[in-house]
Protein backbone atom coordinates (compact mmCIF):
# COMPACT_ATOMS: atom_id res chain seq x y z
CA UNK A 1 0.00 0.00 0.00
CA UNK A 2 1.54 3.28 -1.08
CA UNK A 3 1.13 6.59 0.73
CA UNK A 4 -1.56 7.73 -1.72
CA UNK A 5 -3.67 4.71 -0.67
CA UNK A 6 -3.55 5.45 3.07
CA UNK A 7 -6.80 5.23 4.96
CA UNK A 8 -7.76 7.75 7.62
CA UNK A 9 -6.81 5.17 10.28
CA UNK A 10 -3.42 4.58 8.62
CA UNK A 11 -2.74 8.33 8.67
CA UNK A 12 -3.84 8.59 12.29
CA UNK A 13 -1.55 5.73 13.31
CA UNK A 14 1.45 7.22 11.50
CA UNK A 15 0.76 10.62 13.09
CA UNK A 16 0.72 8.99 16.55
CA UNK A 17 4.04 7.24 15.85
CA UNK A 18 5.58 10.57 14.86
CA UNK A 19 4.45 12.10 18.18
CA UNK A 20 6.59 9.61 20.14
CA UNK A 21 10.23 10.05 21.17
CA UNK A 22 12.86 8.11 19.25
CA UNK A 23 12.64 4.41 20.07
CA UNK A 24 16.42 4.02 19.88
CA UNK A 25 17.97 7.08 21.59
CA UNK A 26 14.91 8.64 23.29
CA UNK A 27 15.35 11.98 21.50
CA UNK A 28 12.23 14.11 21.95
CA UNK A 29 9.44 14.08 19.40
CA UNK A 30 8.65 14.72 16.66
CA UNK A 31 10.02 11.54 15.16
CA UNK A 32 9.96 10.02 11.72
CA UNK A 33 7.96 6.84 11.09
CA UNK A 34 10.38 4.20 9.78
CA UNK A 35 8.64 1.38 7.91
CA UNK A 36 10.28 -1.95 8.68
CA UNK A 37 8.72 -3.13 5.44
CA UNK A 38 7.37 -0.63 2.93
CA UNK A 39 3.62 -0.41 2.89
CA UNK A 40 3.14 -2.09 6.28
CA UNK A 41 2.14 1.02 8.20
CA UNK A 42 1.39 -0.72 11.48
CA UNK A 43 4.96 -1.93 11.87
CA UNK A 44 6.47 1.57 11.86
CA UNK A 45 9.11 2.62 14.34
CA UNK A 46 9.45 6.10 15.85
CA UNK A 47 12.97 7.35 15.00
CA UNK A 48 14.74 10.70 15.23
CA UNK A 49 16.44 11.96 12.08
CA UNK A 50 19.88 10.80 13.28
CA UNK A 51 18.79 7.26 14.18
CA UNK A 52 16.78 7.01 10.97
CA UNK A 53 18.58 8.78 8.12
CA UNK A 54 21.73 10.10 9.77
CA UNK A 55 25.21 8.94 8.82
CA UNK A 56 25.34 6.57 11.84
CA UNK A 57 21.62 5.72 11.64
CA UNK A 58 19.65 2.84 10.22
CA UNK A 59 20.02 3.94 6.59
CA UNK A 60 23.70 4.76 7.15
CA UNK A 61 26.43 2.87 9.01
CA UNK A 62 23.99 1.68 11.73
CA UNK A 63 26.62 2.53 14.36
CA UNK A 64 24.05 4.14 16.69
CA UNK A 65 22.00 0.96 16.56
CA UNK A 66 24.99 -1.32 17.25
CA UNK A 67 26.11 0.85 20.20
CA UNK A 68 22.65 0.54 21.77
CA UNK A 69 22.39 -3.15 20.77
CA UNK A 70 19.06 -2.48 19.04
CA UNK A 71 17.39 -4.21 16.11
CA UNK A 72 14.37 -2.95 14.17
CA UNK A 73 12.21 -5.41 16.13
CA UNK A 74 13.60 -4.08 19.44
CA UNK A 75 12.73 -0.55 18.34
CA UNK A 76 9.27 -1.64 17.18
CA UNK A 77 8.69 -3.16 20.62
CA UNK A 78 9.58 0.19 22.25
CA UNK A 79 7.27 2.06 19.84
CA UNK A 80 4.33 -0.26 20.50
CA UNK A 81 4.85 -0.14 24.27
CA UNK A 82 4.94 3.66 24.24
CA UNK A 83 1.79 3.83 22.11
CA UNK A 84 0.03 1.44 24.49
CA UNK A 85 1.23 3.40 27.56
CA UNK A 86 0.05 6.65 25.96
CA UNK A 87 -3.37 5.14 25.22
CA UNK A 88 -3.71 4.00 28.83
CA UNK A 89 -2.82 7.51 30.08
CA UNK A 90 -5.42 9.05 27.76
CA UNK A 91 -8.12 6.66 28.98
CA UNK A 92 -7.34 7.44 32.63
CA UNK A 93 -7.33 11.18 31.94
CA UNK A 94 -10.82 11.01 30.45
CA UNK A 95 -12.37 9.78 33.73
Amino acid sequence: MHSKNLTALDREHLARVKELPCSVCDAAAPSEAHHIEQGLHYTCVALCVECHRGYNGLHGTKALWRIRKMSEIDALNVTIKRMFDESKRNVRASF
